[in-house]
């Protein structure tokens, strides 16, 4: 088995988002797919032509696949879930700490913890929640 690759559904808002995550961690779209790509005979609304059906994002370590859903779905909340950044570098965990909280809400701002690291928590302005933590040491 291979890493888990995160995948984000964004309602509509694949395009913001990541534009967002290219201004929090410097990252690129390494693969873009759009509905109106699509070479089946699945019929696409005109409204979702410019939709993004899938797309992969990199920066660094980080990878995550995204789309902005199937025509028709409803998003369910994902409450339950949070992804967890690590970095070795506190100014750096700083500096996407502040970014990833624009527009977002902070659970936990950021703070030395008993396991010597400093730790955070934040639902960034699409509804992820983000953990960040870097060793003390």
């Amino acid at each position: 088995m291979q890493a888990i690759i995160p995948y984000l559904n964004f309602s509509g808002k694949a395009e913001q988002a990541l534009a967002f995550y290219q201004h929090c961690f410097k990252g690129d779209v390494i693969a873009l797919m759009r509905f109106g790509d699509n070479q089946t005979d699945m019929p696409i609304p005109d409204e979702l032509l410019n939709k993004v059906m899938h797309c992969h994002f990199k920066a660094g370590e980080l990878e995550f696949m995204a789309s902005d859903g199937m025509p028709g779905e409803q998003l369910k909340s994902a409450g339950n879930i949070e992804l967890n950044l690590n970095f070795s570098n506190l100014a750096e965990q700083q500096q996407v700490f502040e970014k990833l909280s624009e527009n977002g809400s902070i659970t936990m701002g950021l703070q030395d913890t008993f396991w010597q690291a400093r730790f955070a928590r934040v639902c960034d302005q699409f509804g992820i929640n983000w953990m960040l933590n870097c060793p003390l040491n």
